[in-house]
């Protein structure tokens, strides 16, 4: 399921630019992300590039948000820095980010086609972690 962007996740990506522009300086950080914790808080983080490959902002965002007390995230975005506007996620924070918030939405595309996408439309017949836990009963 496919939604518009609406001025919510526009506010997003927004500030993902924002932060991609004012702080990404350098190679050691490229990228960009925001995302809306379902209290409404916009997070924001960058990637750490390192050789050995460091965190992408969006697995960045997580542990931020985690420090801010935000433990469910609704939407995010990330934005490259030098305007290359939005970027979507690699595998590997494809993976991570449904098995932390498996209703999540993440903003895709570019120009007018922008738009809001199921975290697990971006990963069809996926491995889900947690499915595979035994029970804690």
């Amino acid at each position: 399921m496919t939604t518009r962007v609406h001025p919510a996740d526009d506010e997003l990506v927004r500030a993902a630019a924002h932060v991609a522009r004012t702080r990404c300086r350098g190679d050691n950080h490229t990228m960009a992300a925001a995302a809306r914790a379902q209290d409404g808080r916009i997070i924001t983080a960058v990637n750490a590039y390192h050789f050995t490959g460091g965190p992408c902002a969006e697995l960045v965002l997580i542990g931020a948000a985690a420090a801010q007390g935000a433990y469910e995230l609704d939407t995010i975005v990330a934005v490259g820095d030098r305007d290359r506007g939005v970027v979507p996620p690699c595998g590997r924070c494809r993976q991570v980010l449904l098995d932390y918030f498996p209703a999540l939405k993440v903003i895709v595309g570019a120009g007018d086609r922008v738009r809001a996408v199921p975290i697990a439309d971006l990963l069809p017949e996926s491995y889900v972690w947690a499915d595979h836990q035994l029970d804690a009963g």
